[in-house]
C-alpha cells in the first residue's frame, strides 16, 4: 500500500534520513529548499490529498473484495503500481549487476507479500486496524536504531496499544491480526532492503525494477484467480483503481511534498495515516471501531508522532554540534 512513498524514499535515501520513516530522505537542493511558510502549506496540502487518495484507494479496492477476493485486487494492483513505477523510473534492467538485482529481487518479494498480507488482512479485521498494526514495521525499524529513553517509552505504549488491539474476544479475528502484523514485518524488511537498493541503483531505477518483478510474479496468479472468479466491470475498475489512487497520486505528492517540507515533517505526517484509514473505513466501507480501538490507533499515532519529533531534535542538535 505504502510503495509509493518507498519509492520516491529510494530515490533521496542517501541524502538523509527520519528516524521514523526510514528511507525517506530529504530532496536535492533546488529554488523550492528552504521552503518558506507558503511553500511548506502547499507540501502540507499535498500530503493530505495523497495520504487521503492512498487509503481511499485500499477502501476501493476492498469493495472489490467479494468479488476477486484480495489476492485478484492485490494482482490488479501490482500490474498497476509496475506499469507506472516502469514508465516513471526507466530502469536500465540490462545493466544491472547481481550486487544490484539481489536487493532488487528481494524487495520484489517482500513488496508483494505486504500487500498480500495487508489486504488479506483488511478483508478480515477492518482498513484501520489492519494499517494501524501495519505501521508498526516503520515503528520497529526506527526505535530499534534508537538509544534515547523517550523512544523506550514510545515502544512500550504502541506494544500496549497492539495488546488492546489483540484483547481476546468472541469476535477477535486473530488470523486477521496476525496477517497484519506479517504486513508489519515486511514493510519493516522493504525499508532495510530499500536502503540498500538507494544505495546501489540510481534514482527510483531500483524500486521500479522491483514493482515490475512484483507486477511479473503477480501476472499468473492474477491470471488464475481471474478464470476461476470472473471479475465484474465494477470489480476491476475498483481494482484498478486502487493501483492507481494508492500508487501514482501519492507517488507524485511525495515527490512534489518531499522538496517543500523537511523530512521530519514528511515522517511526522505519515504517523496520521492509521486515522486516516480508520476515518476512509468507516465512511466508504462502514467499519465502525469501538472507543478502545480509536484509543489503541491514537496511541500508535502519537508513538510514531513523538518518536520523530524526537529524532528531528536530536538531528538538528547534531547538525549544531559540528
Amino acid at each position: 500500500m505504502h510503495f509509493a512513498y518507498a519509492a520516491v524514499s529510494s530515490m533521496l535515501a542517501p541524502m538523509e534520513t527520519p528516524v521514523n520513516t526510514p528511507g525517506a530522505g530529504t530532496a536535492p537542493a533546488s529554488p523550492s529548499a528552504g521552503p518558506d511558510g507558503r511553500t511548506r502549506l502547499a507540501g502540507t496540502a499535498v500530503m493530505l490529498g495523497g495520504g487521503l487518495s492512498n487509503q481511499f484507494g485500499a477502501s476501493l479496492g476492498a469493495l472489490a473484495f467479494p468479488v476477486i477476493g484480495p489476492v485478484g485486487v492485490v494482482a490488479v494492483r501490482q500490474w498497476v503500481a509496475g506499469a507506472v513505477l516502469l514508465a516513471v523510473g526507466r530502469p536500465r534492467l540490462r545493466a544491472f549487476t547481481w550486487s544490484q538485482w539481489w536487493p532488487v529481487l528481494s524487495m520484489a518479494l517482500v513488496f508483494g507479500t505486504m500487500n498480500l498480507t495487508l489486504y488479506s488482512a483488511v478483508d478480515r479485521i477492518g482498513l484501520g486496524l489492519a494499517v494501524t498494526l501495519e505501521f508498526l514495521g516503520p515503528l520497529a525499524v526506527a526505535l530499534a536504531a534508537s538509544r534515547r529513553w523517550v523512544d523506550l517509552v514510545c515502544a512500550l505504549a504502541a506494544g500496549g496499544a497492539v495488546a488492546v488491539l489483540m484483547r481476546p474476544q468472541a469476535s477477535t479475528d486473530h488470523a486477521g491480526i496476525a496477517l497484519a502484523l506479517a504486513a508489519a514485518a515486511c514493510w519493516a524488511a522493504y525499508i532495510l532492503l530499500n536502503r540498500t537498493v538507494g544505495r546501489r541503483v540510481p534514482g527510483i531505477g531500483g524500486s521500479a525494477a522491483a514493482a515490475g518483478v512484483s507486477a511479473l510474479v503477480f501476472a499468473p496468479v492474477g491470471a488464475l484467480v481471474l478464470i476461476a472468479h470472473p471479475p465484474t466491470p465494477a470489480a476491476l475498475a475498483c481494482a484498478a483503481a486502487a493501483g492507481v489512487l494508492s500508487s501514482t497520486v501519492p507517488f507524485l505528492g511525495d515527490l512534489f511534498a518531499l522538496r517543500r517540507v523537511p523530512a521530519r515533517h514528511f515522517g511526522l505526517f505519515m504517523s496520521v495515516h492509521p486515522v486516516m484509514a480508520a476515518l476512509v473505513g468507516l465512511a466508504v466501507l462502514g467499519q465502525a471501531l469501538e472507543w478502545v480501538d480509536w484509543a489503541a490507533v491514537a496511541a500508535i499515532v502519537a508513538a510514531n508522532a513523538v518518536s520523530a519529533l524526537a529524532a528531528g531534535r536530536a538531528g538538528r542538535t547534531r547538525t549544531a554540534e559540528r
